[in-house]
């Protein structure tokens, strides 16, 4: 797996580089900046893209403008975006209109090269990777005409879940639930959330993680 980094603080590059080394994860390039960031991505066509959200020129949303870019220009590239502040903000900037292949994390939260391995691979593979913190935000705030009304609390945490991009293998682990008991919760966030039958099951776990979402 080859991944491309941007980081303009040294240590902190160096960093995630030696963790990503550390689970055989090889990083072809590393930019300091925005611009150069969108540049090397586009050179080396990489599997993912990790990046700062803060970066220069601005120092403001640079990273994060970077990988909208580059998710736009190499749709099958995923892109992780580290961030120290908690904005659920950013991270539906991020999502658009589809979470496949995104990842948003908590610099203080990726406790081991192991932590960041899993959500790399998640997203190379086409799911997802959004920080429990930033779900729980989501999950809190005030809804108008909410849409996930129906649900019942059990549902509420399985879509949460399917919302971080857990398989339904992973929600049993974390609920200590067997698998077929998530499968049918999900099938019941999807009748509640009325998705249709004839979509595939994958498309209909994107319609609902976006529902949960942006509701």
């Amino acid at each position: 797996m080859r991944a491309v980094v941007g980081e303009d603080q040294p240590l902190v590059r160096e960093g995630i580089v030696s963790m990503l080394a550390q689970v055989s994860i090889e990083v072809v390039a590393s930019a300091a900046n925005a611009d150069d960031l969108v540049r090397i991505a586009a050179e080396h066509r990489p599997d993912v893209v990790i990046t700062d959200i803060q970066m220069p020129p601005n120092l403001a949303d640079d990273g994060l403008r970077a990988a909208l870019r580059i998710r736009a220009a190499q749709p099958p590239v995923g892109v992780i975006v580290l961030s120290q502040f908690l904005d659920a903000g950013y991270a539906l900037d991020l999502v658009g209109d589809d979470p496949s292949g995104v990842g948003y994390l908590l610099k203080e939260k990726i406790a081991s090269p192991d932590s960041l391995s899993d959500a790399v691979r998640r997203v190379v593979d086409g799911g997802s990777a959004l920080d429990p913190d930033v779900i729980a935000s989501l999950v809190g705030r005030k809804r108008t005409g909410d849409p996930l009304a129906g649900l019942t609390p059990r549902e509420r945490e399985v879509l949460a879940l399917m919302a971080e991009g857990h398989s339904n293998a992973g929600i049993a682990r974390k609920l200590f639930v067997t698998v077929p008991a998530v499968e049918r919760h999900v099938t019941g966030i999807f009748q509640k959330l009325d998705l249709q039958q004839a979509d595939s099951t994958q498309h209909r776990r994107v319609l609902a993680v976006l529902t949960f979402l942006r509701s």
